[in-house]
């Protein structure tokens, strides 16, 4: 087997990123109601014990959330999401100024105000559809965007779970809402297939099956299925005992041209790493 993972640079405000084999983003949820309970770190201190735990296991990027986005949930206002992750943030840039912080939000102004507070990194699961602002935002921040995609809002996007081919449609997205975030003036995109987000089991599974389709973008490709519901569902569990389910989708991911794992458990996302480099080089 030959490697298959193309190498690529990301200038995080003005620190050049190389990934040059793929990295692992630990999730970290300041909410009390995320699919998966082991994510919720309430207040800033187990927040930051939780990051230091997934830096010294391997995570190269922190993902931040102040809200849950899981399908039915009702969303929260711009000020409480803030209220919510921006101590969070700040805690943790503190604690780790090197770390490269993600911040999960829709709001542009939520993303304005945590970059301040140290993040690098925007991720918008609606690729910058939600607030018209956002990408003028993340252009004048000079931060990568994680461009995801999604239909509706998480409280309808179960709704609009209907594709005639899932993955050339998701590719359709990307190539349209790319060239709106150049436009802007963006100048790091990662692409977020959405796996969960409007989409069914089978969608979620053949994605999956097709990731290499997006190879054609010539940019990283995050893969954010962790412990979610094509997993445990498939195998009649629940989020908690979907570790090794998320493992074996991880490694499937990687042969397929993932660039970044977004996941809870970074610890056995960076042993899919290792193995599933070892076997295609050997």
């Amino acid at each position: 087997m030959q490697p298959t993972f193309s190498s690529y640079s990301l200038n995080c405000r003005g620190r050049l990123l190389h990934l040059q084999r793929p990295a692992v983003m630990g999730i970290i949820n300041a909410t009390p109601d995320s699919f998966y309970a082991g994510s919720r770190k309430q207040g800033a201190d187990a927040a930051v014990e939780q990051a230091g735990r997934m830096l010294e296991q391997g995570a190269l990027f922190l993902d931040l959330g102040g809200q849950s986005t899981k399908p039915g949930n009702p969303q929260l206002s711009a000020s409480e999401e803030a209220d919510r992750i921006l101590p969070v943030t700040e805690a943790i840039h503190s604690a780790f100024p090197d770390a490269y912080i993600s911040i999960d939000t829709y709001f542009s102004s939520v993303a304005r105000q945590a970059v301040a507070a140290g993040a690098c990194i925007i991720n918008d699961i609606s690729g910058g559809l939600a607030d018209d602002h956002m990408l003028a935002t993340a252009a004048q921040l000079q931060t990568p965007f994680i461009c995801m995609h999604m239909r509706g809002t998480p409280e309808t996007m179960q709704q609009q779970a209907s594709y005639q081919h899932v993955t050339r449609e998701v590719l359709d997205f990307f190539i349209k809402q790319v060239a709106l975030c150049k436009q802007a003036g963006i100048r790091d995109v990662i692409l977020d297939p959405g796996f969960g987000f409007a989409k069914t089991t089978a969608h979620n599974l053949q994605m999956l099956r097709e990731m290499d389709l997006f190879r054609v973008m010539q940019l990283p490709v995050l893969l954010g299925i962790s412990r979610k519901g094509t997993i445990y569902k498939t195998l009649g569990t629940t989020a908690e005992e979907a570790l090794n389910g998320t493992t074996v989708l991880h490694t499937i991911g990687l042969l397929n041209g993932a660039s970044i794992l977004r996941v809870h458990d970074v610890k056995e996302a960076m042993e899919a790493i290792q193995l599933t480099e070892a076997c295609m080089q050997a």
